[in-house]
């Protein structure tokens, strides 16, 4: 299919809308294209090979209006069309940007400016990768292997030094000292805690029989009603450090929400309200999940009737705030879990809203696996003087679980090498990650076309869909599950014993969130990660982050798991 011809943006000569006559074979079929503006929030769309849309993640645009084609569908009216005063006030406003851009003292671009803008983004700083890339005669990534199993260099992408120092000048700066408690003691039993009854009985029937580090010092000072930002490894029990301190202090004679705990996905808020429920089982409280996909007037329904806690994603729990089908007037605990991709450019607009219509004094819990110095920073907005519980960015690397990468020097051959693998190992239950939802239904093809079985689950799917396909993996049905970064985030499938990241994760800290999925709560894990020369880069940069060395897989990979 021929590539549609695209117009850097509209002149005055420029009709509202364009048809570009696209060709599918030998018959020609029109496509509706109209002009829109490129906000400096939104992502570029790159075109592949194939002519069709990939969204290059963390990549954005700034300063500039930029103007692009966005496909529309075809309709014989052309009553989308922008009114001429519309379109010209659009003109008006990207000529007005343009100039203020022109007066600007300009720079020279390189090629790598893109990764450049990204990375100031983040607040890092980088050179020149090639700098650092292994010497290599025949040009092989095989080649490479022993300098790809040591550490990032200097400079690279995540910058690890940067980071800690980043992290120390805003832990550190200015009234930060009066801004932050310290909380320091540590409680070696859940019974030293000073717990109800009936909470240690859930706690102790759901399996739990010493506290994890991070429930050592997390759980009491949450129970004593501080602000708390809490930071630990996956897997380590963060989801039950805030569902114990929160137990602890409803007041259960009262069934009106006093409560809100809000995840970035649906499946993660789902997994919360089952861990709420089991650990307050002897304590016959009343939880619900508010998420999208499901029934708006069942959510009604069950909020009139009365809960005591609400997990849900963002856009439903605002929107049940807006209908006021939740009141939040008893609203005394406010909890974001996995905070860093809460608070990131998606959700953060949404957290400050939610945030607005909650009572002015009300405890707040900042809980993830990972804490970048720009969500912490964010967070100063709407805590009160927080105990900070963070561990080291060095610290982070999850003890128990084998790392290894597989050289595979052309992406063609990555489905081969994950079939050999599957025919080689003994595998229990295993999560293979990739990085768009097309590429999961692709798999997934090619997989039960060569007799496999495999599930695979995106956010393109229906919510009932989803849910069985999660039901059908956590009994054990079904082994081996494709998925994106959807799944990496807190979901607890307590079998796994293989994490395949068949691409890797394009920001360094969904690494450790994908990995976290094998060998939970101390449990033997493996992961694999399968790279291309185009993936070397990534593959050092995790390295330097988490400061951990990634070996070659070896022959004998089947004693590890």
């Amino acid at each position: 299919m021929e590539r549609p011809t695209r117009t850097l943006g509209p002149t005055k000569a420029s009709p509202p809308l364009v048809v570009v006559t696209e060709r599918n074979g030998s018959k020609p079929f029109p496509r509706l294209y109209s002009y829109s503006t490129l906000h400096s929030s939104s992502r570029p769309v790159e075109r592949n090979g194939t002519g069709r849309g990939e969204t290059r993640r963390g990549e954005k645009r700034r300063g500039r209006a930029a103007l692009r084609l966005r496909r529309v569908p075809f309709i014989t009216s052309l009553s989308l069309s922008l009114s001429s005063q519309t379109l010209n006030r659009r003109i008006a406003s990207s000529s007005r940007r343009s100039q203020r851009k022109s007066q600007r003292p300009q720079r020279p671009r390189d090629p790598d400016e893109s990764n450049r803008v990204r990375d100031a983004d983040l607040g890092f700083e980088t050179v020149d990768f090639n700098q650092h890339k292994p010497s290599s005669s025949s040009g092989s990534i095989r080649s490479s292997s022993s300098a790809m199993a040591g550490m990032a260099p200097e400079g690279s992408q995540f910058d690890a030094k940067h980071y800690d120092s980043k992290m120390q000048e805003l832990l550190h700066q200015g009234d930060n000292e009066e801004f932050f408690t310290s909380y320091d003691e540590v409680f070696e039993s859940f019974d030293d805690m000073g717990l109800q009854e009936n909470l240690l009985r859930g706690i102790y029937a759901y399996g739990f029989e010493k506290p994890s580090a991070i429930q050592q010092r997390g759980i009491v000072p949450f129970c004593k009603g501080l602000d708390v930002i809490q930071q630990a490894q996956s897997g380590t029990g963060k989801t039950a450090t805030f569902c114990s301190g929160i137990l602890q202090q409803l007041d259960y004679g009262l069934v009106e929400c006093q409560s809100l705990v809000l995840a970035p996905t649906r499946e993660l808020a789902q997994q919360i309200e089952k861990v709420m429920r089991a650990l307050g089982d002897y304590l016959g409280v009343k939880v619900h999940a508010c998420v999208g996909g499901t029934s708006v007037r069942e959510d009604q329904r069950i909020l009139a009737s009365g809960v005591h806690v609400v997990v849900g994603t963002p856009g439903r729990v605002f929107d049940m705030l807006r209908r006021q089908s939740l009141r939040p007037d008893h609203i005394k605990m406010f909890v974001l879990d996995e905070a860093d991709e809460m608070l990131s450019r998606g959700f953060k607009d949404q957290i400050y809203d939610i945030f607005q219509l909650l009572p002015p004094k009300i405890q707040v819990g900042v809980f993830s696996a990972t804490m970048p110095p720009e969500a912490l920073e964010i967070t100063r907005k709407f805590m009160n003087k927080p105990v900070r519980i963070l561990v080291k960015r060095d610290e982070l690397t999850l003890e128990g679980i084998k790392q290894f990468y597989v050289n595979v020097e052309k992406e063609d051959w990555k489905l081969d090498t994950l079939c050999d693998l599957y025919e080689t190992l003994a595998i229990t239950q295993s999560v293979i990650f990739v990085n768009t939802r097309r590429k999961v239904d692709w798999l997934t093809d090619k997989m039960r076309s060569r007799d496999h079985t495999v599930s695979a689950t995106h956010g393109d799917m229906d919510q009932n869909t989803r849910d069985i396909i999660m039901r059908e993996f956590r009994s054990g049905s079904s082994r081996v599950l494709i998925t994106t970064d959807l799944l990496a985030r807190g979901i607890d499938v307590q079998q796994v014993s293989l994490v395949i990241n068949y691409d890797l994760p394009t920001q360094p800290e969904n690494y450790l969130h994908r990995i976290g999925r094998s060998g939970r709560f101390g449990r033997k894990g493996v992961a694999i990660n399968f790279v291309t020369r185009d993936d070397e880069r990534m593959l050092f940069d995790i390295q330097r982050f988490y400061n951990v060395t990634i070996e070659e897989l070896p022959a004998n990979v089947a004693d590890l798991l």
